[in-house]
Formats: structure tokens, sequence, C-alpha cells
């Protein structure tokens, strides 16, 4: 049986930013090749594992490329200026380390005295930022780091109390990890439907894996997996219901998509027919794969199941490991009802 930990420090190890997802690609399809018929990647890099059935087609991306940086100058002394690629709060970076795609190390740092008071922090922008990387000059630098090398976390991928799991990039390869559970439980299971395990590229960017992956499928039904907030923690600006250890999101709405009700009660349906919890969910901010799919060609019916997450896009994430593992029992159940409308 897979584990939650092994498979999320596998993946973390072979993350890069997005529109360089080639390696973490390369891993996840070694790993789903025994649960499926065919795998394959297409023009933009998304990871296409599918289960051949006799049903409708369900779609079901979970995105594997994370945010980043990318070195864009390096000065006379050594020192990297980078871009961000995807959302990031400059503020949460300071003191991160970092390894370039070639395993060069680092961290990231503020220019002048590194006054974290919360104004101080709050007026950080990514202009403000470098990494150093320990060179002494920019000629040891160029050698090291050359300009558009990209840039991800280097913190470390553990479990703390309970069954918490604290990692870099939750978001959203904590999902990947959930369709390759669903996968493995569904390994000898006859198929109802038509499945496409879809391991996409490019969300943090704009979607852009989902919308091209979804247009080439063309699913008679999407569902999304993807992390999201949470309000079981102080000074949430937003509050909301969502908490760890509570069960899986049924997603109803972000700021991106209405989930079509087919699919919401679709989902629902399974989880309690199996005795799943599940938590609704009402993102006020944010989007996922979820709206790439219900905009394709002439309308997908999508949904979307979240993995409740802290400290989304910081350098530690949290998630309670059973949420993930119930993430994935939840879509296994789904994908194995037939499809009514």
């Amino acid at each position: 049986m897979l584990n939650v930990l092994e498979l999320q420090k596998k993946l973390v190890a072979a993350a890069l930013p997005s529109g360089f997802e080639h390696k973490v690609a390369e891993v996840i399809s070694e790993i789903v090749k025994p649960y499926v018929d065919e795998v394959y990647t297409d023009a933009l890099g998304n990871v296409i594992a599918h289960k051949k059935g006799p049903g409708k087609k369900i779609m079901m991306p979970a995105h594997m490329d994370t945010i980043g940086f990318m070195a864009t100058y390096i000065d006379d002394k050594g020192f990297i200026r980078v871009t961000n690629i995807g959302g990031i709060s400059a503020s949460n970076m300071v003191a991160t380390p970092v390894r370039f795609e070639n395993g060069v190390k680092g961290i990231i740092q503020i220019e002048g005295k590194a006054d974290l008071t919360s104004a101080a922090r709050n007026a950080v922008a990514m202009t403000n930022m470098f990494i150093d990387i320990g060179a002494k000059s920019k000629e040891e630098a160029e050698s090291l780091v050359e300009i558009g090398m990209v840039a991800v976390f280097d913190t470390e991928t553990k479990v703390i109390f309970n069954d918490h799991l604290v990692s870099p990039y939750c978001d959203d390869l904590i999902c990947c990890v959930s369709l390759i559970l669903a996968m493995e439980q569904l390994k000898d299971v006859e198929p109802v439907n038509d499945l496409y395990y879809v391991f996409s590229t490019q969300e943090e960017v704009g979607l852009r894996g989902a919308i091209t992956s979804a247009y080439h499928i063309d699913p008679d039904l999407g569902i999304a997996l993807d992390v999201c907030s949470v309000g079981d923690i102080p000074a949430v600006s937003v509050p909301m219901v969502v908490g760890l250890g509570k069960g899986p999101t049924i997603k109803i709405k972000d700021a991106s998509v209405i989930c079509n009700p087919q699919a919401v009660e679709f989902l629902r349906k399974a989880a309690k027919a199996n005795n799943i919890p599940y938590q609704n969910e009402i993102l006020l901010a944010g989007g996922t794969d979820t709206a790439a799919m219900q905009k394709t060609r002439g309308g997908v019916i999508a949904g979307c199941i979240s993995v409740p997450t802290r400290y989304i896009h910081s350098p530690q994430e949290m998630v309670a490991i059973s949420d993930v593992e119930n993430a994935a029992k939840l879509l296994a159940a789904a994908v194995c009802q037939k499809i009514e409308f």
C-alpha cells in the first residue's frame, strides 16, 4: 500500500515551477503505470493516465506544477535577483532555503537590514529580494546559476504531531498523492466509466495544462483535486467552516467557478454511501482546474474535491494525512458510480 509521506517526499524532490514540470512528470509516470491501460504526455507536458471503461468520460486533474522563482540578474557580488513564477508573497519568503533546478542551494533574503516587523514585511516586494548562494563574485555565481534557471523551496517534508504533514508544495503535490492513492484503490476494479487521471501543468500561471487536456479529452464530467484554505487558525481574515482533519471538502464555489450542482451532488452521494467524512467548501478567493474544465468546448459539468491546507503558498504548508487519504477514497468511490446526467 502506498504511503502518503513517502509519496510526497518523492514528488517534492522532483518538483519545479510551472513550465518546468518534466522531472516530476517522469516520476509520476513511472508510479502510475501499473494502475492504468496507458500513460502519455501531451505537448504541454500534462501526464494523462487512461483507464479504459465502457461508460462516460471522467477527467480528474491534480496539478503537478508549483510556485517558484526564476533568476533574472546577477550582480557584481554574486547575489541573484529573481522573479516569481505563480503567486508568491515576498514577505513570507525571508530566509527561506531554496534550490535551483541544477541542485545549487541558497537562501532568499531582503535588501538592507532584515526588519521583520509586520509593517516592514508587508511592504516587501520581489524587487527587494535576492538569493544568496554563497558566491564571492559575479563570475563565480554565473558559473553555478544561469539567467532563466528556476528555483523552488528547499524546506523539509515531515509528519508532526498526530497525523499532520508539513511540506512545501502541498499545493498541489499532496493532491497528486491523493490521485495516485485513488488509482491504487481502483487497480483491480472493473471501471464503470472511462477514467482519465491527469497530472496537469501550469495551473499556477493560468490553468493552462487543464485547458488543453480538457479540450483533448472532452470529458462528460470533470472532478479536480486541489487544496483549499481553512478557518481553524488564528486571525483568519475571511471566516471559513473548513478545518484540518474533518475530511476533504466538496467545493461549491470559488473565485473562478460555481460548481455544477450535478457534480456537487454526485460527490456528496458517494461520500454518504461510503461513510466518508466531508466538508462543504465556499472559497472566496483563488481558482482551480475545475474552472478550466467547465469552460472547455461546449461546457463540461465540473466539481472539485479539496484537501484543507494551512499556510498555502508558503514554504511550509500543513495538511492532515487523514484528509489526503479520505480525498482519495471519495474520488475512488465517486467514479465507480454510474453517471445519470
